[in-house]
């Protein structure tokens, strides 16, 4: 008869024999030939037709800027105090280390020697249709890179939006403000 003390190691013995890992299961490297399926790949094609979650883009404006090869000229949703301040925070991160916190282009990439971009009060930038920022934003333009990746559809309208901000706060005359809020100017003077 076995004594309980050579039984336990024996035990634990018999349990590191039926051991199976994931490692150890029959798989596929990405895109390796295989002799399973008859085409001969291992990855399968995508199924027709399939969108990938958050992609189903069916508003071509709002996703490209675009209509008809044509920068568009409006927002493609409200703009509202909350989209206003969301445009400023992502400008800020974003667009301010080129073209400074007000668009002058004289932001900290500038003053450390980089190119500096045209000012976006500018009257080429003024007459811009929105859909062109949402453009270059999105695909870049000169020295400019791309950024899609890093700022979501949306936030690129937003930022659009809060450019169109800069360049009335930078153009306004005293005519622009409501009457009823124009006192309030004359007295922080």
């Amino acid at each position: 008869m076995l004594r309980p003390r050579y039984l336990l190691p024996l035990c634990l013995l018999s349990l590191a024999g039926c051991r199976q890992d994931m490692h150890d299961q029959p798989r596929y490297k990405p895109l390796a030939p295989s002799d399973f399926f008859a085409d001969g790949r291992s990855a399968r094609p995508l199924v027709e037709g399939t969108v990938a979650r958050g992609q189903l883009r069916v508003d071509k404006a709002r996703y490209t800027g675009k209509d008809n090869g044509n920068d568009v000229a409006e927002f493609p949703f409200a703009i509202e105090k909350a989209d206003l301040l969301r445009g400023q925070s992502r400008f800020n991160i974003f667009c301010a280390p080129c073209h400074g916190r007000t668009g002058a282009g004289d932001g900290l990439i500038v003053r450390r020697g980089f190119r500096r971009p045209e000012p976006l009060s500018s009257e080429k930038f003024i007459k811009a249709p929105a859909g062109h920022f949402f453009d270059v934003i999105t695909n870049g333009f000169g020295a400019m890179s791309s950024h899609a990746a890093q700022i979501e559809p949306d936030d690129r309208w937003r930022i659009a939006a809060y450019i169109r901000v800069l360049q009335l706060s930078q153009n306004a005359s005293l005519q622009d403000v409501p009457a009823e809020h124009r006192a309030d100017l004359e007295q922080a003077r």
